[in-house]
């Protein structure tokens, strides 16, 4: 087990910091800095948003000794190791040590749980507790003892406060209680374990209302607003794009395992399988979609898979008058599905130069670079306009300027309440209020409307490259240096 989180140490930490964060990882890292008291970033990152702020304060401390972009990152990795024990701790609960260690090997390589426990998101720390929550029901089921279901309970309290989401697997719990009768649980029992859920969660409301200020405001406006969010991918997104960061061969050998024992699956079928129906069937229907969203998901197929290979077990092989022995057959099973985890995870943990970005799984090339730029070289109190908020988000961590994105809605229905919108862009670079207008390639991608948009707004205020951050491509003709980020000053 040592090797095996050894091995699952290497793979995240290579190259952890080679890019600055990404948009989502400006913002929590932000919001800890906002709560350690950064005197830079206090005042542009809230510290109420969207989300409960379990994994924020956690970064908070780290950050009291220094906003450090490569600490945040660190604190990923603990999680998603954390995780990987997890998964050994309840596969050897349910199937028995090899099954344990197959298990935590599987999550350990796996490119979609390696890519996520790299940054600072809160999937990764949802996942943590999920599968926490998921271990202790595992111990109520196999004991009948109610202080496990309690601690459950509590579990999916600190599920929730890693990100709300997690809350749907109290279906996956319905669920998994619904179809396995043998599983006695009394009514007082559950009322006990929601007591102690409702109790974990109750600081997040509570801070909520103590704080003052918009913060139980803003919390009911992001409500408002995910229910009424556009689609951000298509359909056929997650069936497309996160099987094979699962890996299909762990898909593949999790569902052979449920073939083999279908007809005589026990209560531990049904509880990972709730664990993972829910979650999947959710976030299918959701019609915003994220590349982490499902990570929940991971450790439980690792499991159902690490169960498979262990069972597959052919002593003596026979045909044509012989027979072999064949004791090596499981070891190598497991070596080649580890290796097919292990091979597209090399190849994900190295930096990218792509001039597009799938949010969710990496940094961002040059953000990092141009925020540093634009926090050396423009004054202080200096103002940007962006194509959209994911590039100001990055801008603002790094850079310590505020920076609005073009693309924000003024409609409250269509954005994130903790974005400003600019009315009047026009009048604010008229008014010298706006100085300076970035344009990116990641935003350009999504949105060729709002790129053109800010162009405009340099072309019509005089605008003047002053730093551009690029990349090296690959073309018919040899490598070239692609623009990625281009900041310009304009002038009333």
């Amino acid at each position: 087990m040592v090797g095996v989180l050894v091995l699952g140490a290497v793979v995240r930490v290579w190259a952890i910091n080679s890019l600055g964060f990404n948009t989502d990882e400006a913002v929590y890292a932000g919001q800890a800095a906002a709560i350690a008291q950064d005197p830079e970033l206090k005042d542009i990152f809230p510290i109420f948003r969207a989300h409960p702020l379990l994994f924020q304060f956690f970064l908070a401390l780290l950050f009291s000794f220094g906003t450090i972009d490569l600490l945040g990152r660190l604190a990923g990795v603990a999680v998603g190791l954390a995780t990987v024990f997890l998964a050994y701790k309840l596969g050897e609960l349910l199937y028995g040590r090899r099954t344990g260690l197959v298990a935590a090997l599987l999550l350990a390589l796996m490119p979609y749980h390696v890519i996520v426990t790299r940054q600072v998101l809160l999937d990764g720390p949802m996942a943590l507790f999920a599968t926490l929550t998921l271990y202790l029901l595992a111990r109520f089921a196999q004991t009948q003892a109610p202080v496990w279901l309690y601690a459950a309970g509590a579990g999916m309290g600190l599920t929730f406060l890693s990100k709300e989401t997690g809350i749907i697997l109290l279906s996956g719990i319905y669920g998994f209680l619904a179809l396995s009768p043998e599983i006695k649980v009394r009514i007082r029992d559950l009322a006990i374990a929601m007591a102690s859920m409702a109790i974990v969660i109750a600081p997040f409301p509570l801070s909520l209302m103590l704080a003052g200020g918009r913060g139980s405001q803003t919390t009911g406006e992001y409500l408002v607003w995910q229910l009424f969010r556009r689609p951000n991918h298509e359909f056929t997104f997650y069936p497309t794009v996160v099987p094979p960061a699962l890996g299909l061969l762990v898909i593949g050998a999790a569902v052979l395992g449920l073939v083999f024992v279908w007809r005589q699956q026990t209560w531990r079928e049904k509880l990972l399988i709730s664990w993972i129906l829910v979650p999947t069937l959710f976030f299918q229907i959701w019609p915003v979609k994220g590349f982490q969203y499902l990570i929940a998901v991971a450790p439980p197929l690792a499991i159902l898979a690490a169960q498979a290979i262990s069972r597959f077990n052919p002593q003596i092989v026979r045909g044509f008058g012989w027979e072999m022995d064949t004791p090596w057959m499981r070891p190598l099973l497991t070596l080649i599905v580890a290796l097919s985890l292990a091979i597209p995870t090399i190849g994900v943990i190295q930096p990218s130069s792509s001039s597009q970005f799938l949010a969710g799984t990496g940094g961002v090339p040059g953000g990092r670079e141009a925020g540093r730029w634009i926090e050396a070289n423009t004054p202080e109190g200096s103002r940007l306009l962006t194509i959209g908020p994911s590039m100001a988000n990055i801008l603002q961590f790094y850079g310590h300027r505020r920076a609005y994105g073009l693309a924000v809605s003024p409609n409250p229905l269509h954005r994130n309440p903790s974005y400003e919108p600019l009315d009047n862009p026009d009048l604010l670079i008229r008014n010298n209020e706006l100085q300076y207008v970035v344009w990116d390639s990641f935003s350009a991608a999504r949105s060729s409307f709002f790129s053109d948009g800010v162009m405009r707004y340099v072309n019509r205020y005089h605008g003047r490259a002053v730093h551009t951050e690029t990349v090296v491509v690959s073309t018919p003709s040899g490598d070239v240096n692609k623009p990625v980020i281009i900041v310009y000053e304009v002038r009333p």
